[in-house]
């Protein structure tokens, strides 16, 4: 299944609030990089052996810019690791916003 069908978002006990507690990023805020633009995805072929997994890139409605690495299960997107991009993915990403304000 690809994640441009999924309906909505799994958080279970097994990913519930991990990001916060590894990395200081909520739920919500991996979300939101879903709905604002840029938002930047690209297949992730090395970890995709067991189900097709993705990166993606990608701002919250703070203003954070986050990397998200999510799969598709059951209809829903789930999580499986959110952080702050870092300065390398901030450069690339940067690119993108430019040419959607030209």
């Amino acid at each position: 299944m690809s994640w441009t069908e999924c309906t909505g978002f799994d958080w279970d006990d097994g990913n519930s609030g991990k990001n916060w507690e590894k990395h200081g990023v909520a739920d919500f805020e991996a979300e939101e990089i879903f709905f604002n633009r840029p938002f930047i995805v690209r297949h992730d072929a090395a970890h995709s052996r067991e189900e097709n997994r993705w990166r993606a890139l990608g701002r919250t409605d703070a203003d954070r810019y986050l990397f998200v690495a999510f799969t598709g299960r059951h209809g829903l997107i789930r999580v499986i690791s959110a952080r702050v991009m870092t300065r390398r993915e901030r450069r690339f990403y940067a690119k993108y916003e430019k040419s959607e304000k030209a």
